[in-house]
């Protein structure tokens, strides 16, 4: 990835994003999270540089508001050291994580119950496709800027990857490291249905050219076709059952 030539960039890239920050007038508060990209590298779109710091699989993966749970249950017991053995995902609905209270802006609190989970698939930041471009290339932006800053402060992160349309692939894969691990959500949106998997495969064609990546996470069902193709030329394709999966499973065992 290269620093593009912007005054905004090079002062983050010389300074530092809490520098920058300081020198302003008394009272002015941080409300884009710039002190998250001290030290990012950043991309042509000027999308941050995620690397991906987890260094093993994930053993199992809850998702945030499942996560939330099992860290108020665990404090309020008053295991306040717990360790659960879980990646924490965002594949939910947005409100359930974004917004006034979301982790954006709580993200203190984030970072806290994180510290009590094996890693995290960075944020799942939704770009549908009716939504403006502006918006979505914000979305791509906050999803590298979160896992980079959680990187940062020592949680294992594996770079969620999230297309809509065509439109998307100049700046959706920005930002993700070459040849690696990747993780995608084959829940909500998926390609269940004939025009959502179009999309979905020509979305998935594009990241292997773009990316190559050895391994892809997949929270959700891995039984498309597609996916199975990939598995013949030795891509690695793990899967995660999702939330609801587990409950139906749960159901047909009893």
């Amino acid at each position: 990835m290269y620093i593009k030539n912007t005054n905004v960039v090079n002062a983050l890239k010389t300074e530092g994003a809490g520098d920058i920050m300081n020198k302003t007038r008394s009272g002015c508060k941080d409300i884009w999270n710039a002190f998250m990209a001290e030290g990012a590298k950043f991309g042509h779109n000027d999308i941050p540089v995620c690397p991906t710091t987890a260094k093993e699989m994930p053993r199992d993966i809850v998702t945030w508001e499942e996560a939330k749970t099992i860290y108020k249950k665990q404090i309020a017991s008053g295991n306040t050291d717990f360790l659960y053995d879980a990646y924490v995902c965002f594949y939910i609905d947005d409100y359930k994580f974004d917004g006034a209270r979301g982790i954006w802006h709580d993200y203190n609190h984030l970072l806290k119950v994180l510290r009590h989970f094996s890693g995290a698939i960075t944020p799942d930041f939704s770009t549908y496709q009716d939504f403006p471009e502006p918006i979505k290339i914000y979305a791509t932006y906050r999803m590298r800027l979160m896992g980079y800053w959680l990187g940062k402060n020592g949680i294992p992160v594996i770079n969620n990857v999230r297309w809509g349309t065509a439109e998307t692939y100049r700046y959706c894969f920005e930002g993700i490291p070459h040849n690696d691990i990747v993780a995608i959500g084959t829940v909500g949106g998926s390609p269940r249905k004939h025009t959502d998997r179009i999309r979905f495969e020509e979305g998935l064609a594009e990241m292997m050219r773009v990316l190559c990546p050895h391994t892809i996470i997949i929270y959700g069902s891995a039984n498309y076709s597609c996916l199975k193709k990939l598995e013949e030329r030795g891509v690695i394709i793990l899967a995660y059952p999702s939330k609801t999966n587990k409950v139906f499973t749960g159901r047909a065992k009893k």
